[in-house]
């Protein structure tokens, strides 16, 4: 059952990860190309003049990447920390020695409980989304940096 929540909730970050890249990354990464192939156009300048401006055509995806992945592993840890405290609380009831009947009541209560963790952290991703676009389609200069 665990497993299945587990597929479930990568199966909803892919589907937001290929969202994200379609509507938004994938446009700056053409023209992070399109700027950089434009550096290496000019056969006057340095090595170091054309590496500068490589780096500086790279630096809003990068930066939008540093983001995307700053709010995907806040978003993990907050689900981590709730399945955690499923755990937590399920260790907190369990008597000492228990019997075969009362492991599994207790491990009944925690899938129960991470399930509940799966549902709401789900449920949370379409607002997650909407927020990240919502800095990302305001420009490089608008992300902030992490």
């Amino acid at each position: 059952m665990i497993q299945q929540q587990r597929q479930r909730i990568e199966a909803a970050v892919t589907d937001m990860i290929d969202d994200m890249d379609k509507t938004h990354l994938r446009k700056m990464q053409n023209e992070m190309h399109l700027c950089a192939a434009k550096c290496c156009q000019d056969g006057t300048s340095s090595v170091d003049s054309v590496q500068r401006c490589v780096d500086r055509c790279s630096a809003p995806m990068t930066r939008a990447q540093n983001y995307v992945q700053h709010e995907l592993g806040e978003f993990q840890g907050r689900l981590q920390r709730c399945v955690m405290q499923c755990n937590d609380d399920v260790k907190v009831k369990m008597p000492p020695n228990p019997n075969e009947d009362q492991i599994a009541k207790y491990t009944d209560q925690f899938e129960r409980c991470a399930i509940q963790c799966v549902d709401k952290h789900v449920g949370l991703i379409p607002g997650m989304m909407k927020t990240m676009k919502a800095v990302l389609s305001k420009g490089p200069e608008s992300i902030p940096q992490v």
